[in-house]
């Protein structure tokens, strides 16, 4: 079985404390209808960045985090090239997170900008 991380091509390039850094080709995969980048999968890509990067704040023995609220705005339309997510804790907190992540292109330029709150369970 798949994930939408395989499904979407989506690479890890960095993943630490203070940030985390995932890349994903523009695709006919991610694109809506009218062939531009879908604006689901830059949420997608947002919230798999805030929540890779919410793991490293976690025992994940007992732990794991959940998407409890995101929000974008999309700021450049994208038909090819790739997508690049950097997420940065805007605050670690013992039940919930909030992430803020910028989403590049290839050029640097702007496409979306996000923030995600994670809820943090209990698994065992």
């Amino acid at each position: 079985m798949m994930n939408l991380m395989e499904i979407f091509d989506m690479q890890i390039l960095q993943t630490d404390k203070e940030n985390v850094v995932i890349e994903m080709p523009i695709t006919d995969k991610v694109k809506q209808p009218m062939g531009y980048l879908h604006g689901g999968a830059s949420v997608e890509l947002a919230e798999t960045a805030a929540s890779i990067g919410g793991l490293q704040h976690i025992d994940q023995t007992k732990q794991a985090v959940v998407g409890l609220e995101i929000n974008c705005n999309h700021i450049k339309a994208k038909k090819d090239g790739k997508l690049i997510a950097n997420a940065q804790p805007f605050h670690v907190g013992r039940k919930t997170m909030v992430w803020e992540i910028k989403l590049t292109d290839e050029a640097g330029e702007l496409v979306a900008a996000a923030r995600c709150t994670l809820a943090v369970v209990t698994t065992s």
